[in-house]
C-alpha cells in the first residue's frame, strides 16, 4: 500500500490592497499543505486565518502532519480526518480544526488524483452547474447608490442574486430599496448583517427584509447567541442564514435540527475541511435546510455535486488571486467543476515566494 512520503506545511501572509466585505478584511494568513505519496501522486490543501493569527494554525498543522501523515499508510480522507480530530479532546477545536482543514483538502485532492478523477467524483457526486450570487464589492459603509451600482455589475455578469451589507439601522431601508429597484425582477436580493445587530434591531431588520422580499438575512446577531436565534426564529420575519463562524458538528446540529435558520453556511477553515462540510450538507438535507458555503465557490462546486442541498455558491474573491485553476463563471451565472483530476487548483512558486511568511 502507498504511504505519505512527504508532507510540507507553509504559510502565506496575504495583505489586501484595501479592506473588503462587511468585516473589513485586510489581512489573511493562508496555511498550505503539500502531500506527496510513495507513488509520486500529489495533493494540495489550504486553510486560512482571516485577520491574521496564522502562526498558531501553522504550528497546529505541522504537529498534525508529523503525528498522523509522514511515513504512515495512506488511508481514506474521512478516516484520516477522524484520526486527526480524535486528538483534539484535550486541546479543543479552535486552531486545531482550522489546521485540519488544509490537511483534509490535500487528502481529498490526493485521493482524487490517485484515481485520476475530478474531486467531484471522489466525493461521490455527479457534476452539475450551481447558481452563484454576488457578495464581493459590498461593504457596510456604502451609500444606497454605491450598493446599487455594485449589484447591477453582478447582475450584468449573469449572477442570480446579490448580497449587500446592512447594519440593523434605518439606513438599511434605503440600501435594500435602491438595490432592489436597480435589479431585474429575476435577480434575488440577500443581505448580510455580519453580526452587527442587537436583538431589537435584528427583529426590526428581519421584518423589513421580509416586506421587501429579501431571500435571507445573514448573521443578524452573533453566531454564539443560540437563544437569540431561537427568539428571532419564533418571531417571524425573513429567513435567516448563518454558519461561517461555527465549529463542530454539535454547533451545526442545533441550528439545523431546530430549524433556527433556513440556510446554513459552513466555512472551509472553521468547519475543518471538506469532510465535515459534507456531513453538514447531509444533515441539512435531512432537515430540509439549504446549504450555501462561505467563500471559495470554485472549491465548493465539487461539494455541490455530492449534495442536492447546496443551492447557492458565494462569489467573494478573497483567496482567488493566490490560486490558479478556478473554474470560470458560466454565461448563465452558474459554476460547474472542471474536468481535471483532483480539485484542479495550484499555488504557483512565484506566489509562494512573494507571500512567504
Amino acid at each position: 500500500m502507498a504511504t505519505i512520503d512527504r508532507a510540507e506545511v507553509s504559510r502565506l501572509r496575504y495583505r489586501l490592497d484595501s479592506p473588503v466585505g462587511g468585516s473589513g478584511v485586510s489581512l489573511v494568513d493562508v496555511v498550505v499543505v503539500d502531500l506527496v505519496d510513495s507513488d509520486g501522486a500529489t495533493g494540495l490543501g489550504f486553510t486560512y486565518a482571516i485577520g491574521g493569527g496564522g502562526e498558531v494554525v501553522l504550528a497546529a498543522a505541522r504537529s498534525q502532519v508529523q503525528r498522523h501523515l509522514v511515513g504512515r499508510l495512506l488511508i481514506p480522507p474521512q478516516a484520516l480526518w477522524r484520526q486527526v480530530a480524535s486528538g483534539f479532546a484535550r486541546t479543543g477545536l479552535g486552531p486545531n480544526l482550522v489546521a485540519l482543514a488544509a490537511i483534509d483538502v490535500a487528502a481529498w485532492d490526493l485521493d482524487a488524483r490517485r484515481r485520476g478523477v475530478p474531486l467531484v467524483g471522489a466525493l461521490g457526486g455527479v457534476p452539475r452547474a450551481v447558481r452563484v450570487y454576488g457578495s464581493g464589492g459590498f461593504n457596510a459603509g456604502q451609500s444606497p447608490s454605491e450598493a446599487a451600482d455594485v449589484a447591477v455589475g453582478h447582475a450584468r455578469r449573469g449572477l442570480g442574486a446579490v448580497k449587500p451589507r446592512v447594519r440593523g439601522d434605518r439606513a438599511d431601508l434605503a440600501v435594500m430599496d435602491a438595490v432592489r429597484a436597480a435589479l431585474p425582477d429575476h435577480v434575488h436580493v440577500m443581505v448580510d448583517a455580519n453580526e452587527k445587530c442587537d436583538p431589537a434591531s435584528a427583529r426590526w431588520l428581519l421584518a423589513a427584509a421580509r416586506q421587501r422580499g429579501v431571500l435571507f438575512v445573514e448573521e443578524p446577531i452573533a453566531a454564539a447567541a443560540v437563544d437569540g436565534y431561537r427568539a428571532l426564529a419564533a418571531s417571524g420575519g425573513a429567513t435567516m442564514a448563518a454558519g461561517e463562524h461555527l465549529q463542530g458538528r454539535a454547533a451545526f446540529l442545533t441550528f439545523i435540527a431546530e430549524r433556527l435558520i433556513g440556510v446554513v453556511q459552513p466555512d472551509l477553515a472553521m468547519a475543518g475541511g471538506l469532510t465535515p462540510v459534507l456531513e453538514v450538507a447531509a444533515l441539512a438535507e435531512a432537515f430540509g435546510v439549504a446549504v450555501s458555503p462561505h467563500f471559495l465557490p470554485g472549491l465548493f462546486v465539487h461539494v455541490a455535486a455530492a449534495s442536492p442541498a447546496l443551492t447557492w455558491l458565494e462569489e467573494f474573491p478573497l483567496l482567488e488571486p493566490l490560486v490558479e485553476g478556478w473554474p470560470p463563471l458560466l454565461g448563465d451565472g452558474t459554476l460547474a467543476p472542471r474536468d481535471v483530476p483532483g480539485h484542479g487548483l495550484s499555488i504557483e512558486k512565484r506566489v509562494r515566494d512573494k507571500y512567504a511568511a
